[in-house]
């Protein structure tokens, strides 16, 4: 195998590490003891939340899950925490991501776990995320990769083109997904995202 065609095959392999958190993000996550989401709104209920802090749902999970302030290594401000779930082997308490803020207000950086060993979650996966104006919906798009395969069967000038090439390509954005926000609630008493009718 030629050498360049080595190292291309070795990059492919690499992409899913590199999108990896650094940054001081634990590799495996941790489980709050005790945490849910009664014991959740009193935490936030006693600090000066901020923004992004809450209790949040993704529909696409059908999972609830809080954001809290978070003092860990770097820059890692936030950590989104597992507080209801369908998955009956996912634990309350569980830490699921950190997020991190940027040079916008309303971009951060996020780290989602990728993999499980059966409770244990693993393998951080970074991606950027968008908080709006109104902190009522938390958005992100994470990475998507595909790999176009090249095959020169002719072999035409084979110093030029090589019989095969592996070419990396990131994906077109798509439709973004995210958390709503369902605690605290907005103005007048009702939760954030919920009609209101005049």
């Amino acid at each position: 195998m030629p050498r360049r065609a080595l190292l291309i095959s070795l990059l492919v392999m690499l992409l899913p590490f590199m999108a990896m958190a650094g940054n001081g993000v634990p590799k495996k996550s941790v489980v709050i003891e005790g945490l849910d989401l009664d014991s959740m709104r009193i935490r936030l209920d006693e600090s000066d939340m901020q923004p992004l802090e809450g209790i949040w749902y993704y529909p696409n999970e059908e999972m609830t899950v809080g954001i809290e302030r978070y003092r860990g290594q770097h820059n890692i401000g936030y950590r989104i925490i597992l507080l209801d779930s369908p998955d009956i082997n996912l634990v309350p308490g569980t830490v699921i991501g950190y997020i991190a803020a940027s040079a916008v207000d309303s971009k951060y950086q996020l780290w989602l776990y990728s993999q499980r060993d059966r409770v244990t979650l693993m393998k951080p996966l970074k991606c950027v995320a968008t908080l709006n104006k109104a902190a009522t919906t938390f958005t992100f798009d994470p990475p998507h990769w595909k790999v176009k395969v090249r095959v020169n069967i002719a072999r035409f000038l084979p110093t030029l083109f090589n019989g095969v090439s592996i070419v990396p390509e990131k994906v077109g954005e798509s439709l973004p997904i995210g958390f709503r926000k369902i605690y605290p609630e907005g103005g007048e008493g009702s939760p954030f995202n919920r009609i209101r009718y005049l």
